[in-house]
């Protein structure tokens, strides 16, 4: 056997074996042990849109002009490295310049040698970005579920007790009780179906119902004509419901004399915005709450998260206030 023999039977095992890395779907590198990129495959150049020729030879840390030097990474193989043989499933948050922001889970082992001497590192990186973002929103709407199964449950208990007894008889309280419940039922299938396109005022309309008690209790100000889809109905019908929630069970309407006031206008130009106030009055003094809970969690999640959006709230001793601003482009589009 010749060199030219020598050579091409060991280019052909050099091929094979990175087309072998090539076929994995993960990001991997194979760093020597001054971690410098002795090889990557097709997945990590198309998953951090880098180029071949600027990786290959390169050391880890500067590459990209320096988006891997990230301080979780250089503790991985600066420090648990070199105590263990292997680290799996190292999980590293990174803001890339050209991708944004990434979640990884890195796996560092030592490249197995037959004389068991080894200077290569082998780093394969899963990308779970989407797998986060999925398990956050899954996680939101459980919570979600739970906290709406608990409002529920003391919603009713504070109809039952609003729903005046005297004077009537039981079939006529069943009656009066039994169309409020039913309405509560309505605002919660509201949220959480698909009923296509409708108006901001219809919704605001649904969405309060079960809490009319009178036509005093809660003043709905004409507005412009404001088209939904399905996504914008859910979100602002469980802002509202909220919003409702909260004041029958501790603002205006734990109160005979209280009274919400809710109007919207929309604001014209460039980025156009939808601007919905609720305003309390009549109930008992109003003091901030020490900590933030979960309701007010779930409607800043609900219009921040969903429609780009943002809710201010006042707690004002006079009467609770919250503002919502909706950029028209994401949530609404005028009649």
């Amino acid at each position: 056997m010749d060199l030219e023999d020598l050579y091409r039977i060991l280019r052909t095992g050099h091929v094979q074996a990175q087309g072998i890395v090539d076929t994995v779907p993960d990001p991997m590198l194979v760093l020597d042990s001054a971690l410098t990129v002795q090889s990557a495959n097709r997945a990590f150049f198309r998953t951090f849109a880098v180029d071949r020729y600027d990786t290959i030879g390169q050391h880890l840390y500067e590459l990209g002009n320096g988006q891997w030097d990230i301080p979780e990474l250089r503790h991985l193989l600066g420090e648990v490295i070199p105590k263990s043989s292997a680290v799996m499933d190292y999980r590293v948050t990174h803001d890339f310049p050209q991708i944004g922001k990434k979640i990884m889970l890195l796996t560092a082992r030592t490249v197995f040698n037959p004389d068991n001497v080894s200077h290569l590192m082998l780093l394969s990186i899963v990308d779970i970005t989407e797998r986060s973002r999925k398990e956050a929103e899954f996680e939101a709407v459980f919570g979600e579920l739970r906290h709406r199964l608990k409002n529920v449950l003391g919603l009713v208990r504070a109809l039952a007790n609003q729903t005046k007894a005297e004077g009537i008889s039981g079939e006529e309280y069943r009656k009066v009780f039994l169309g409020r419940l039913h309405a509560v039922a309505d605002a919660n299938d509201l949220a959480f179906s698909d009923h296509g396109e409708d108006s901001l005022e219809a919704l605001v309309a649904r969405a309060t119902k079960p809490f009319q008690t009178t036509p005093e209790t809660i003043i709905v100000e004409p507005g412009p004509p404001v088209a939904l889809a399905s996504k914008e109905i859910m979100s602002l019908s469980l802002l509202l419901h909220e919003l409702a929630t909260n004041a029958i069970k501790y603002g205006a309407l734990s109160a005979p004399a209280g009274t919400v006031r809710i109007r919207w206008e929309v604001e014209q130009g460039d980025h156009p915005l939808l601007r919905l106030s609720w305003r309390e009055s009549g109930g008992p003094p109003v003091r901030k709450p020490a900590s933030t809970g979960y309701g007010t969690q779930l409607i800043k999640f609900a219009i921040a998260y969903n429609l780009g959006g943002q809710v201010e709230q006042k707690y004002r001793t006079e009467g609770f206030e919250a503002e919502i601003v909706v950029p028209l482009e994401r949530a609404a589009r005028p009649d």
